[in-house]
């Protein structure tokens, strides 16, 4: 039985939508979501004012996301109204980060395998707890797996670059400015200079907030913060830099000896 034209495998289609999400979602730069002492810590390089790649769903919920705007806005939209719907309905306590994330996977996982085009998304659903230990983070690829991150999670850009310069720098309970420290020097190229507080975009889990525990870091906040950064990771002055002048040298050029030579 000969194939008709224009005949492809299903696997060979999965991979060509796999190769084409990955290739979206690797044009765009990291996002880094990290856990710190007091919660859990959004940091990602954004110069848009209004298009957010890290928001908040619901009162201890955020949502992080890479690839395509349009596309990950409306699974945000979708999260806002499942929170709200069963929040209203059941309890607030009810809304968990854990269920959000089973409902995106399902979405994403659909659409990856029925749809023409699959999402060019990756996403970061992280809910923050009473303590550490009950802290979550949840990332979700494009074709609606699911992996439950422990302390830390890297999407999108060159993520496996970011996530191995932040594990050397990564720690339990670190205070926010040296967290911030650490992502900022996993989001930045060796070598590369660092977007200023005007090109970030910085968000928080913050625990020891009442009720809604999302807070965006912006303005003279976000420069306080980074100016507090460098003041702790500033070197101390060596000793010769407080010592007395060195004599002065002679001046370029051939070292007059004295000799008739």
């Amino acid at each position: 039985m000969s194939m008709p034209f224009g005949y492809a495998s299903p696997e060979q289609i999965m991979r060509d939508r796999a190769e084409y999400a990955r290739k979206g979602i690797a044009r765009g730069r990291s996002v880094v979501v990290m856990q710190y002492a007091d919660g859990i810590l959004f940091v990602a390089p954004n110069p848009s004012k209004a298009l957010h790649k890290i928001s908040e769903i619901y009162d201890r919920i955020g949502f992080a996301a890479v690839g395509r705007y349009n596309e990950f806005e409306s699974l945000r939209l979708a999260g806002i109204r499942y929170a709200d719907i069963n929040g209203y309905t059941f309890n607030r306590n009810d809304v968990t980060g854990r269920g959000l994330a089973n409902l995106y996977a399902q979405q994403l996982g659909m659409i990856f395998t029925e749809s023409i085009k699959s999402l060019e998304v990756e996403i970061v659903v992280a809910e923050v707890g009473d303590s550490q230990a009950e802290d979550q983070i949840y990332r979700l690829t494009f074709d609606g797996s699911v992996f439950d991150e422990q302390g830390m999670a890297v999407i999108g850009g060159q993520a496996e670059a970011v996530a191995g310069r932040l594990k050397e720098r990564y720690k339990d309970n670190m205070p926010l400015p040296e967290a911030l420290e650490a992502a900022l020097v996993a989001l930045t190229e060796p070598g590369g200079e660092r977007p200023p507080a005007t090109q970030l975009e910085v968000a928080v889990l913050d625990r020891g907030r009442e009720h809604r525990k999302f807070l965006r870091l912006t303005g003279p906040r976000l420069e306080r913060l980074l100016k507090t950064v460098k003041s702790e990771t500033k070197p101390d002055k060596p000793a010769e830099d407080v010592s007395l002048p060195e004599p002065p040298t002679a001046p370029d050029g051939d070292i007059d000896t004295g000799s008739a030579e």
